[in-house]
């Protein structure tokens, strides 16, 4: 399901190519029919936001939502397992998951990186994809929440994942991370001081969204720019 890889997109560090891609995106979401027309006209707002708008704004609001927000990391495993060594042996299980999938990791993101796994999730069939999904369910769930208190349109991205997901905010684990702190992106020392405290450090690069988002939008076929339609090179 190509839905799958254009949420991936719209998660990645904003880029002029995903810019011009929009449009792309928006007939790929409607021509799957897999989210319905309410979750379309939703996403619409950060569609068109992302289309127009500025991209070092938009790149700037990327990196405080989710590079300098934990609490709203797109690394699922870090909600989960903070920056302890447990991260690392489930990192090393999703690998085998993807390589068993026959998906080769391209990017520097790490695999639990929720636009890395929708890629992986769209070379399944839909209920496979369905279900390992709502493994991470509870997590997409609070971040949902989490953006949707901080209203920013990347909200609608989340919640269309929790329902794809069936998840909401009403299980035990679900609950244990909401009532988790949010993070204040503008307090850096508060920041520091927690990245410090850290072990093992699987932090997201703040930079490293681009080649990914370049390469997902690439396997999507779809235009780099808006004379560029052919085959990615």
């Amino acid at each position: 399901m190509k839905t799958f890889k254009a949420i991936s997109a719209l998660l990645s560090y904003p880029t002029a190519d995903l810019q011009s891609a929009v449009p792309a995106i928006r007939d790929v979401l409607e021509a799957d029919g897999l989210l319905h027309l309410g979750q379309r006209l939703a996403l619409e707002p950060l569609l068109s936001g992302m289309e127009e708008g500025d991209i070092y704004d938009l790149q700037e609001r990327y990196v405080l939502l989710f590079d300098r927000s934990r609490t709203l990391s797109l690394n699922l495993f870090e909600h989960i397992h903070g920056e302890s060594r447990d991260r690392g042996g489930a990192m090393v299980d999703l690998l085998e998951t993807y390589r068993a999938g026959g998906f080769d990791l391209t990017g520097p993101e790490l695999p639990d990186h929720l636009p890395v796994l929708l890629e992986f999730l769209s070379t399944r069939p839909l209920a496979e994809a369905q279900e390992i999904l709502a493994d991470a369910g509870h997590i997409i769930a609070v971040l949902a929440e989490r953006l949707t208190r901080r209203d920013t349109p990347y909200a609608a991205v989340l919640t269309a994942l929790a329902k794809l997901a069936r998840a909401g905010t009403d299980s035990p684990e679900a609950t244990a991370l909401l009532s988790e702190k949010d993070d204040d992106p503008e307090d850096l020392e508060a920041l520091d001081a927690v990245y410090e405290e850290a072990q093992v450090t699987f932090a997201p690069d703040p930079n490293a969204g681009c080649p990914i988002s370049r390469d997902i939008l690439a396997r999507m076929d779809l235009p780099r720019t808006p004379a560029a339609a052919g085959p990615a090179q």
